[in-house]
């Protein structure tokens, strides 16, 4: 279940590719201790501004530096000016394509809604410390993650939902489960939710509470490279798989 185990850079890196402006470019995410890295060529400022909004909806993302991504315009997106004439003779004026201010414009504007929602689930009291992300489609916003109630749950979809342009709210990949924000509350330098072992534990017992099936234990161990299941000791720091 997300977001117990995938890395913070996977995420990010699949909310990218899952936005329809962006999912072409190919940028590269890179994640350290909450700082995100992107970069690669785009090919407008528009869409570096909205490659930054994707990734600061990612839960856990602190920072993201964009600059490694090239702004390179693609061929034929401007007209090319014409050498001076004689005095008298026909000129052309450099002009981007009407297609392509639109296209720009609609990124401006997408970037907007994801921005205001984000924000606006993010400085909620009861939302703020739910990993929930924020990922935009056209002036659709798609919430995914997890929250510790059905009433936590419908709080995050009308908020998003009162945001002004937004035309639609999926929460389909936004899960209920009860301590949530607890379970997903320690995480190592990449994002991976960490477990300690308390007194008391088992492999079946941690995989019942982050999974919901205690059978899920060979999971876990498997992951973290233990060969007994049968024993974990208290303090044992346990990476949560996806």
């Amino acid at each position: 279940m997300w977001p117990f185990g995938k890395k913070t850079a996977d995420r990010v890196s699949d909310a990218i590719k899952e936005n329809k402006q962006l999912s072409g470019l190919g940028l590269n995410v890179q994640e350290k201790g909450g700082t995100v890295t992107l970069s690669g060529i785009a090919p407008s400022q528009a869409h570096v501004n909205l490659a930054r909004i994707v990734a600061e909806g990612v839960n856990g993302v602190k920072s993201v530096d964009v600059s490694g991504v090239t702004v390179q315009a693609p061929a034929g997106a401007q007209t090319q000016a014409a050498a001076p004439q004689s005095s008298g003779g026909p000129t052309v004026r450099t002009a981007s394509t009407g297609s392509t201010q639109t296209a720009e414009q609609e990124i401006e504007d997408s970037s907007r809604v994801a921005k205001e929602v984000l924000s606006a689930i993010r400085s909620n009291g009861e939302l703020k410390d739910d990993p929930i992300d924020v990922l935009q489609s056209g002036k659709s916003v798609i919430l995914r993650g997890v929250v510790d109630s059905d009433h936590e749950l419908r709080l995050a979809e009308q908020l998003a939902r009162g945001v002004s342009g937004v035309t639609g709210v999926d929460v389909s990949g936004l899960k209920v489960h009860e301590g949530a924000k607890e379970l997903a509350k320690e995480k190592d330098e990449q994002g991976e939710t960490v477990y300690t072992v308390q007194a008391g534990d088992t492999l079946s017992k941690i995989a019942q509470r982050y999974y919901g099936d205690m059978n899920a234990y060979g999971k876990i161990a498997q992951y973290n490279n233990i060969a007994n299941p049968d024993h974990i000791e208290v303090g044992q720091k346990i990476r949560i798989p996806a």
